[in-house]
C-alpha cells in the first residue's frame, strides 16, 4: 500500500476481488488486514480498541470462508470465479430431481425426453420471431435451448426474468452433432442461488403493524438477482 501510494478503498477493493490470495490471506482474512492499516479510516470497534482504559485484547481467528460463499463473492466482484461454477454447488440438487448437466445432456439420443439447467448467458428472439434460442451454461458446458413462440408466452416471465432455468422437452440432435433441447416446460429455479450466500437465514417474527409501516427485512428482490450473478447478454 505505501509503495503503491494506494488509498484504502483501493486496497479494499483488491481484498474483496480476492487478490491477496497469492499472499497468503483469505479474502475474509484480507478485507479484515486492510480494515486495521493505519492511513485507513478506523472502525468504531478498532477506534474503543485503542482507548487507553480498555486492555489488549487476543487476536481471535476468523471463520473461513466456505467455498460456496467465495464463488458467490468472486461474481460479485469479478464477474467470474476460478474456484467453481455455481452450479457445481447446487448439482446435488438437482440431481435429486434428475435433471441432468450440460455435458449428459449431449449424449442423450435425438428424440429422448431430458431436463437440464443452467445460468442464462443468452437469450436471443430472430427477426421472424418464430423461435426463441437460450443458451444456458454450467460447470459442464453449455446447453442450447430453442422455444417455439407459441410456448413462450405461457412461459414468459420464467424466461425473460430468470437467472437459472429448468429447461424440460426433447433432444434434438443433427447429423453434425450438434444438440438442441426443444423446450416445453420452463422452470425459474433463480430461488436456488440464495443458497449459496444464506446458509443460515434468521427467522424474524414481524407484527401485523410492522409488517407495512416498518418491514423488518426487504419485501422485493431483483428478478433477475444479480447480486449474485451478472446479466445475461439479451438481443431481440
Amino acid at each position: 500500500m505505501r509503495r503503491a501510494a494506494l488509498p484504502g478503498r483501493a486496497m479494499r477493493l483488491l481484498a474483496d476481488a480476492d487478490a491477496f490470495r497469492s499472499l497468503g490471506l483469505d479474502r475474509r482474512e484480507a478485507l479484515w488486514a486492510v480494515r486495521r492499516l493505519p492511513d485507513d479510516e478506523a472502525l468504531p470497534l478498532f477506534a474503543a480498541a485503542q482507548a487507553r482504559e480498555l486492555g489488549e485484547e487476543p487476536a481471535m481467528p476468523l471463520p473461513i470462508m466456505p467455498l460456496p460463499q467465495q464463488i458467490v463473492a468472486d461474481y460479485q466482484t469479478v464477474r467470474l470465479s476460478l474456484k467453481g461454477h455455481p452450479m457445481g454447488m447446487l448439482r446435488p440438487l438437482f440431481r435429486r430431481d434428475r435433471v441432468l448437466s450440460c455435458a449428459e445432456l449431449d449424449g442423450r439420443p435425438d428424440g429422448s425426453w431430458a431436463a437440464t439447467a443452467g445460468v442464462v448467458l443468452v437469450r436471443q428472439r430472430p427477426g421472424n420471431g418464430k423461435a426463441i434460442f437460450i443458451t444456458l451454461e454450467d460447470e459442464t458446458g453449455i446447453a442450447n435451448i430453442l422455444l417455439w413462440a407459441r410456448l413462450f408466452e405461457r412461459f414468459r416471465r420464467e424466461v425473460m426474468s430468470g437467472r437459472l432455468l429448468q429447461i424440460e422437452g426433447r433432444v434434438q440432435k443433427s447429423p453434425e452433432g450438434v444438440v438442441h433441447l426443444m423446450a416445453q416446460r420452463v422452470v425459474d429455479r433463480t430461488s436456488d442461488l440464495s443458497s449459496l450466500s444464506e446458509t443460515h437465514r434468521a427467522e424474524i417474527t414481524i407484527t401485523r403493524a410492522d409488517e407495512f409501516k416498518h418491514p423488518q427485512h426487504p419485501r422485493h428482490r431483483h428478478p433477475r438477482n444479480v447480486r449474485i450473478l451478472p446479466k445475461s447478454r439479451d438481443f431481440h
